[in-house]
Order: structure tokens, then C-alpha cells, then sequence
């Protein structure tokens, strides 16, 4: 499967968690949330895998023939361990079979015993603790993967740094529960984690914290969740990140989107005239502002193409029900804007179907 993703395209991989524990998986273990009756294209999708069910030793030997076999490609070893001496072994077997960095998974979000996983990034000290196991056995760089399920990644992240970390990867799933049948294991569900590109925003926020924090954001970041497109990982890498991670994408759509990924970036960048794409990784970080700073003085107005505009009515049903009752609807199916009510917040432009409401020339509010 990495061969075949090499060969496509891609810059390298994050390979999957690596233990010396037995790993047994349930069946199924994913569902999905989709559109109603758009069954296949899903919005998010939760997963109840664990960690990968071979011998350490026979997926150490796979990473050590893929770098062997892709010497130009990035090969990272993730690894797992429930006590010291476990960290410090795989991470020194990933060494020796050659790859050129390991990621500390401390935030999978459904491991079967406790102290594993998401337990460790949730607890500042354990990650500190087990990444300086990690530095001190190897030479290679050590990128410990965060965990969302918590208040603030800082803090575990901090933890990371003052342990000597080279880089954080950021985010692991998210815990949820889905109802459907198929989030059943013989007649029971669990909490389990969520993914896919319904987890975005969240992901961003935790990327930005970190690169806006004095302490982290001299770390490298590895952006990951629900990326998609290209316009995805651009998001990512204007928020700080050096490079993006994509798994439930592949899952859903395969190797494939690669293509689109690399295509659209050239195409964004010799569109804006930038040569080298470091110049924009942090670009967005200076656009952000406390809630308490925002300008609270202007208002910007919704407009309505008439020509696109259906007559639909959903524009004003969600101001009447959702809004400010800022909308007329008459026996001509012509909506009308009563800038009186009108607040600007944009609900009518966001449930318009056709894209008929846009945004108007900001001006200053009245008295």
C-alpha cells in the first residue's frame, strides 16, 4: 500500500502504530455520517481501529525495505509503548531499521486498557516524560502526535517541547459515538474516534494555538484532519504547518487526490507569484484577533443577485425562525432585505442554495 502510494505520488508516510502488544480488532469498526440520501460522499467518519496487528518486527522490517526501496521518500515510524522500557525499545528498533523520524502516538482515542493512547496526551507530565525516553535513545527526530480530546493542546505540547521534541503532529481523532447499526460490534457501541473533514476547524484551532504560543511555536507542525483538497492543506500550512498528513481522504477517494493536492497548490502559488512554499506557511497566523478586538462599528449588509435568486424562500425562513425577521417574502417570491432588522450576521447568505446573497461594502453602523 505505501509502495503503491510512493509511486502515485506522495511525499512519504506516517506509517501505522507500531506496538509490542497483542492487538485484536472488532468487526465492523467504522461508520459514517452522511448527507441524507447521499449515501457514500460522508462528512465525518469514525473509526475504532487500534493499533497495527503485526509483530514489531515485521513492520519495522517493511519500513526498513521501503526506505531501502524509496530513498527520496520521508518514512516515519509511529510507535506506542505502555511503560518505559517499551518506548525506548521501538523507538530504538525504528533507528536501526533506518526510517528518518518517529511520532509518539499519545492520543489514539480507543485503546482497550488504560495509560495507553489518549491518556498519555492528555497528561502533560507522561508526555514530557516518554518523549525524553524517545530523545535520549535515539538520534533521529521525535514528533509527538497530540491529542484533541483535551481543553488546551498547549499545555501537553509544552511538555513536548521542554522534553526536546522536533516537531508536534496535530490532531488525532476526535471521541464520538454514532448510533447507526453499523457503529455496532455484536449488539454494543462504544466511544470511538472521529475524523474526516467534519473535523477540520477544530484541528485548525489546535494548530493555531500552538503556532501562536511563545514557547511551541518554534517547533515544527504537521497538520492533520480532514484534509481534502488542496485548499485544505493550504489552510494548514497558512496556519503554521510544514507538512500535512491525509488518511481518511485516502480512504474514502484513494491515492488518487494527490494529484489534486499537488496541481492546485502550483496552480495557487503561480497564480499569487510565490516560488517557494515556506514564504506562506504562517501567513494567516497575523489576521487573527482576540473576540474583544473585533471591529464592532461597522456592519456589512447582505445583497441579493436577483438573477440567481430561485425564489426559494429558505433565506427567509431562517431569518424568521433562525435570524432578526430581517427579510420580507411577499406573494412574488422576491425576497427583500429590511435594513432596519438587519444585523448583517449573513445566515440568509450561508442556507441560500443557489449562492444568490453575498456580502455588500462594509460601512459604519448608524449612531
Amino acid at each position: 500500500m505505501v509502495a503503491r502510494a510512493f509511486e502515485a505520488g506522495w511525499a512519504g508516510v506516517f506509517y501505522k502504530t507500531i506496538c509490542l502488544d497483542d492487538i485484536r480488532k472488532v468487526s465492523p469498526r467504522f461508520d459514517a455520517i452522511h448527507r441524507e440520501g447521499d449515501h457514500g460522499d460522508f462528512s465525518a467518519f469514525r473509526n475504532m481501529e487500534q493499533l497495527s496487528e503485526n509483530p514489531a518486527e515485521v513492520d519495522f522490517e517493511i519500513l526498513s525495505r521501503l526506505k531501502r526501496n524509496y530513498p527520496s521518500k520521508i518514512v516515519v515510524a509511529s510507535i506506542m509503548g505502555s511503560k518505559e522500557e517499551d518506548w525506548i525499545t521501538l523507538a530504538k528498533m525504528a533507528e536501526k531499521a533506518g526510517v528518518d523520524a518517529i511520532e509518539l502516538n499519545f492520543s489514539c482515542p480507543q485503546m482497550r486498557l488504560t495509560g495507553l493512547g489518549s491518556d498519555i496526551g492528555q497528561d502533560s507530565e507522561l508526555v514530557t516524560f516518554y518523549t525524553v525516553f524517545a530523545k535520549r535513545a535515539v538520534s533521529i527526530p521525535v514528533i509527538p502526535k497530540m491529542t484533541p480530546n483535551i481543553t488546551s493542546m498547549n499545555q501537553p505540547a509544552m511538555g513536548a517541547f521542554f522534553a526536546g521534541a522536533d516537531a508536534i503532529s496535530a490532531i488525532n481523532t476526535i471521541k464520538s459515538i454514532t448510533m447507526s447499526s453499523h457503529g455496532e460490534v455484536n449488539g454494543k457501541k462504544t466511544i470511538s474516534g472521529l475524523s474526516g473533514r467534519a473535523v477540520k476547524p477544530i484541528a485548525l484551532r489546535h494548530i493555531f494555538e500552538m503556532a501562536r504560543n511563545p514557547i511551541t511555536k518554534t517547533l515544527q507542525f504537521s497538520g492533520i484532519g480532514g484534509i481534502e483538497t488542496w485548499r485544505d492543506a493550504l489552510e494548514f500550512i497558512q496556519l503554521g504547518c510544514r507538512n500535512v498528513q491525509v488518511c481518511t481522504a485516502v480512504m474514502q477517494y484513494g491515492y488518487r487526490i494527490i494529484d489534486d493536492l499537488t496541481a492546485g497548490l502550483q496552480n495557487y502559488m503561480a497564480q499569487h507569484g510565490i516560488d517557494n512554499l515556506a514564504d506562506i506557511v504562517g501567513e494567516e497566523l497575523m489576521n487573527f484577533a482576540l473576540p474583544a478586538d473585533l471591529d464592532r462599528d461597522s456592519i456589512v449588509y447582505p445583497r441579493i443577485d436577483r438573477e440567481l435568486c430561485i425564489g426559494c424562500g429558505r433565506c427567509h425562513t431562517s431569518c424568521m425562525d433562525g435570524g432578526h425577521q430581517a427579510i420580507a417574502f411577499g406573494d412574488d417570491r422576491q425576497p427583500q432585505i429590511l435594513g432596519n432588522k438587519c444585523v448583517g450576521c449573513h445566515l440568509c447568505s450561508l442556507v441560500c442554495p443557489t449562492g444568490a446573497i453575498f456580502l455588500a461594502k462594509r460601512i459604519k453602523k448608524k449612531g
